[in-house]
């Protein structure tokens, strides 16, 4: 159990290019206060500016992953400015619910090993990242419904229905109820379903597959995923696919990759 002086987000490098954020609120499950949001912001700023870090990997201290606000207290946010009433509470909305598109933003893919309870704003950073990985205890709701508020929040009402469909994603945020590591298989809402304690070893192997590529391509993937989940057609979708990979076959990267591929050898990247 963390101590109260202790780091909110711990960042450690896994590997020079694999950097692993863990949420360290473990006596709390990792709920989300106002020291542990405005830490994760600064830790997506220092890795936004590691030219080595190629893959992040999220994951909470203890027993899970984040058990979304915590209702104890949350704190004021950063520049709130003395306001109360309703402008209070809209400056620590938009704080928490900044954090998604923060993640979002990074160039480096975000892979979620989720090692236990996984709800409201901690199932929010969840389907932020790009890749989720669970544990067998791992389990998954949308919580705000039940707490009298809103099933919508955090970006939670755009980004669980584009990942297991509207049905579904409906029938979270009206209901709040559990999800099991095995329905969220199922259900495409995680990758793979793995034994407890394994989470970051699996999440860390994914990484591994990653780093192998090129830093550009990679960097160019998720940005047009991500986009490409907003685009109104197909042919926008293509064109942006188009553009983008002219500006590919124009990086360093590539022409290492195609001459490594040639010359039977491993490619070898250089730091950008």
């Amino acid at each position: 159990m963390a101590p109260p002086s202790a780091d909110t987000v711990l960042l450690d490098k896994l590997t020079p290019e694999i950097t692993q954020l863990t949420l360290n609120r473990p006596d709390k499950l990792n709920a989300m206060n106002e020291e542990l949001v405005t830490r994760l912001y600064e830790r997506c700023d220092e890795i936004e500016n590691d030219a080595e870090c190629r893959v992040v990997i999220l994951t909470g201290a203890g027993r899970g992953f984040c058990a979304g606000l915590d209702l104890t207290g949350f704190g004021s946010a950063p520049r709130q400015n003395g306001w109360g009433g309703p402008a209070a509470g809209l400056a620590v909305q938009q704080h928490i619910a900044g954090l998604i598109p923060r993640l979002r933003a990074l160039r480096q893919p975000v892979i979620a090993a989720v090692n236990g309870p996984c709800a409201g704003g901690g199932l929010a950073l969840a389907l932020a990242s790009d890749v989720r990985e669970c544990s067998e205890s791992a389990r998954f709701n949308v919580a705000f419904v039940r707490i009298g508020l809103s099933g919508c929040d955090v970006g939670v009402s755009w980004l669980l229905p584009r990942l297991i469909g509207a049905s579904r994603a409906t029938e979270m945020m009206l209901t709040g109820r559990l999800i099991s590591a095995a329905e969220a298989d199922k259900y495409g809402l995680v990758s793979e379903v793995v034994p407890d304690g394994e989470t970051v070893n699996s999440a860390l192997n994914v990484a591994s597959q990653i780093v192998a590529n090129s830093p550009f391509g990679v960097w160019m993937t998720k940005e047009v995923a991500w986009a490409n989940r907003e685009i109104g057609s197909l042919q926008a979708g293509i064109d942006l696919e188009n553009r983008t990979q002219i500006l590919s076959s124009y990086s360093a990267d590539q022409q290492e990759a195609v001459s490594a591929f040639l010359q039977k050898r491993p490619p070898e990247y250089k730091r950008k």
